[in-house]
């Protein structure tokens, strides 16, 4: 890498991580540490959300995404302002005027001590296993970049994240997360520039080529279980979703509950309500571009070098056999494009075909290659390689900085404000609860810095295998999903009034066992159903076992 590409890179880290330090200021009482003393300006908050949503794994994970598969994630979204408008007029004010630390405390008020840590544990699990492979997606860039392995690629990203997290806590988080937002979308359109003038056809050429092997294709109305992303598993399984990430993650609440009020808190959501799904689609786009890119510039076999080497390696003969199909499916994938370009929109039908043919031919010599390449028993993936490899060989010096400095500045936001979430609900729900209930804030200091530390090193260990499971931005939502819906479903139970702690904590149970039994008794049900059948199991549970005529809601 240029040499002028390093100095972006490093500059931006160097600029990044003292700025949070410098943040520290104002964090030496808890509610300073954990909640930036309940006084950030709306416009913050909202940023620190989308900074937390806009991930690495959106800039690696999505847009390769979009290069493989096309715009229909963005299917995916599409509950999220609904749960947004039911969040503002629910849980946000009610959480943000009980003047607590987590979402989970406000559990135990409700029913009792145990339904409040068994829902932070299970919090806890699904937070840190998806904050590894947050970190699992920079840490592709520098396995590609440097050729180390991905341990110490995550080490790369990891340990400056939980330095800075650790001192500054979430108000140094915030901040910084406004700064990473901003350079994230310069990076995101700059690219999209680039593309457009790099791609040897006009921009409606590049997709009228997308759209006629299904790139473009935006919605799905067939109502299957078994399909993962259609219309009505965005608008129903994605609304269960994003009500439990959005109203009951502590990494989320974490953030509104930073507001100076409650209507400052409902504006921050609504940042996210009217932009996040243009931005995902953006997103996306890169995606797409890059694929229509790569048909007119031949991409390699494999993305990911690693696995490009291993093949050649273990079977030479194999390998050229492979190199010799891929050539002869892509040059008739590009010729097929061009006629493409050049047909007449009334009379391109023949043409289209033409290049649905040639990417089919071309699928199938890379489904080969990936079968001979495995991870744990099953054919690899390079979905998380496509977008580094084009960063690192065909963006211009300068660009490629900035993009590589982007995808850290999203990882480490994204990072800190799971890791500052993660802190506050291992000491105020379990520690401070079940420990040491009575300590000065001095001591649970200490205590949130050490456990802002185990969780950085607990998602480190994860992000080492992550990067290999396939397109992380399914990754980080399936790992959410065996956890949400039924989380969900106890803050639903909360709000019913007249039903018991023994109803909650049972029903949380159920819940679970309901979405292991669907996961592992019929793994063609998408997981964004897992979201419906956990809150709906906890509540049927909850209502059906734990309703007393004498309860009401505290």
């Amino acid at each position: 890498m240029h040499w002028l590409n390093w100095v972006i890179v490093v500059g931006y880290l160097t600029y990044i991580s003292v700025d949070g330090i410098r943040r520290s200021r104002g964090t030496a009482k808890l509610e300073g540490y954990f909640l930036g003393n309940r006084s950030l300006p709306w416009w913050v908050v909202g940023l620190s959300v989308m900074a937390t949503q806009l991930s690495a794994i959106t800039m690696i994970g999505t847009t390769g995404q979009g290069a493989t598969d096309g715009m229909r994630f963005v299917q995916f979204y599409f509950g999220l302002p609904v749960a947004l408008v039911i969040l503002g007029v629910t849980l946000v004010p009610f959480l943000h005027g009980a003047k607590v630390y987590t979402a989970y405390e406000f559990l135990e008020r409700r029913f009792d001590a145990r339904t409040r840590s068994l829902t932070s544990l299970l919090f806890l699990l699904s937070r840190g296993l998806s904050c590894g492979t947050i970190i699992a997606a920079p840490a592709v860039v520098f396995s590609s970049i440097f050729g180390l392995p991905i341990p110490y690629a995550v080490a790369l990203i990891g340990v400056p994240t939980v330095i800075y997290t650790m001192i500054g806590g979430v108000q140094a988080v915030a901040w910084t997360d406004v700064k990473q937002m901003v350079l994230v979308l310069t990076a995101i359109v700059s690219v999209i520039v680039v593309l457009l003038v790099r791609i040897p056809v006009h921009p409606d050429d590049a997709l009228r080529i997308a759209g006629a092997v299904g790139r473009l294709q935006v919605f799905d109305f067939s109502f299957t279980v078994t399909k993962q992303y259609t219309f009505w598993s965005g608008i129903i399984g994605g609304t269960f979703l994003m009500l439990s990430y959005f109203g009951t993650d502590q990494s989320q609440v974490q953030r509104y509950l930073t507001a100076k009020s409650v209507d400052e808190a409902r504006s921050s959501h609504l940042i996210s309500a009217y932009w996040k799904i243009p931005l995902q689609a953006m997103v996306l786009l890169v995606g797409v571009l890059v694929f229509v890119f790569y048909v007119f510039t031949a991409p390699p076999l494999y993305y990911n070098p690693a696995q490009a080497a291993h093949v050649r390696s273990a079977n030479p003969a194999a390998y050229a056999a492979l190199s010799q199909r891929y050539d002869a499916a892509l040059a008739h994938r590009a010729a097929a494009a061009r006629v493409l370009a050049r047909a007449p929109r009334a009379a391109d039908a023949s043409a289209r075909q033409a290049l649905r043919d040639g990417e089919r031919e071309v699928g199938a010599v890379r489904a080969d290659a990936m079968a001979a390449t495995t991870t744990n028993g099953k054919p690899a993936a390079d979905v998380n390689y496509i977008i580094p490899h084009f960063v690192l060989t065909e963006l211009p010096i300068g660009l490629t900085g900035i993009f590589i400095a982007a995808v850290i500045a999203a990882a480490m936001s994204a990072v800190a404000g799971e890791l500052a979430s993660l802190s506050s609900t291992t000491v105020i729900d379990l520690y401070r609860r079940w420990v040491k209930p009575e300590a000065d804030d001095a001591h649970y200091l200490k205590v949130s810095r050490a456990a802002t530390g185990a969780w950085g090193l607990f998602a480190c260990l994860v992000a080492t295998f992550a990067a290999n499971l396939g397109s992380l931005i399914e990754v980080v939502n399936r790992f959410g999903s065996y956890f949400y819906g039924s989380i969900l479903g106890v803050f639903l139970l909360a709000m019913i009034p007249r039903t018991r702690g023994s109803g909650a904590f049972y029903g949380l149970l159920a819940g679970m066992a309901a979405v292991g039994v669907v996961n592992f008794g019929a793994p063609s049900v998408a997981f964004l159903w897992y979201n419906v059948i956990g809150a709906v199991t906890v509540v049927t549970v909850g209502m059906l076992f734990g309703r007393s005529p004498r309860e009401t809601i505290a």
